[in-house]
């Protein structure tokens, strides 16, 4: 009795440990945390495949004041319901120096739809306007933080570092564009742009989870 009261007390642990591994961000295979950015911080440069074929680097951008980064991808319903509303974002900030750089984070051996090849054709049907990248190999989303689709990231450049400015959701109605009542990137890119503080630096995105192995 004792023995099957420890062994369950044991079972009971391990669960409660790597519940708790999974919920704050560390892998269980690997036991390193994965910690992404946080409102401040600088945020690394990266050169990731375009659907073009070009590699683009935040660099490449040599007048942007900053970035609309957002990692998106084209199977999810919710990344579906905001892609309008980022190729708007993109339209209305790129020539006011804060262009959108889109990024599909997903494994494509897991879900096909976000594929090399599915993201050109999207990109296409949709005439974009701004890089779509393939995170290959999934190495840029998790120094980010990014966990689902979309989340965004906004960048000012400071300095010659890209800062960190906001993190989140685009705004609070994933489902109607037109009963929108709080535009959250919407007013930190104009914040930004007016030399002004970001009434809201940090919101819960809402989306699909990143697919990985």
């Amino acid at each position: 009795m004792k023995k099957t009261i420890a062994f369950l007390t044991l079972a009971l642990v391990s669960i409660g440990f790597y519940g708790f591994i999974s919920f704050s961000g560390i892998n269980p295979k690997t036991e390193k945390i994965v910690k992404g950015y946080e409102i401040g911080d600088e945020a690394t440069d990266f050169k990731l495949k375009n659907v073009d074929g070009r590699y683009v680097s935040l660099a490449d951008f040599t007048k942007a004041k900053g970035f609309i980064v957002v990692f998106t991808c084209n199977h999810c319903p919710y990344a579906k319901m905001y892609e309008d509303r980022i190729i708007a974002l993109n339209k209305k900030y790129k020539e006011l120096g804060y262009p959108v750089i889109a990024i599909n984070p997903n494994d494509p051996d897991v879900q096909p739809q976000d594929s090399f090849e599915n993201m050109q054709k999207r990109a296409i049907e949709k005439d974009y306007g701004f890089p779509y990248l393939l995170d290959e190999g999934q190495k840029i989303y998790p120094q980010y933080g990014a966990t689902k689709t979309p989340h965004v990231f906004i960048l000012a450049k400071e300095k010659g570092k890209n800062i960190v400015k906001y993190i989140g959701t685009i705004d609070n109605n994933y489902e109607d564009a037109n009963d929108v009542s709080e535009r959250y990137v919407e007013a930190a890119v104009d914040a930004l742009l007016k030399g002004e503080s970001i009434k809201t630096t940090k919101t819960v995105a809402i989306g699909c989870s990143i697919k990985t192995k």
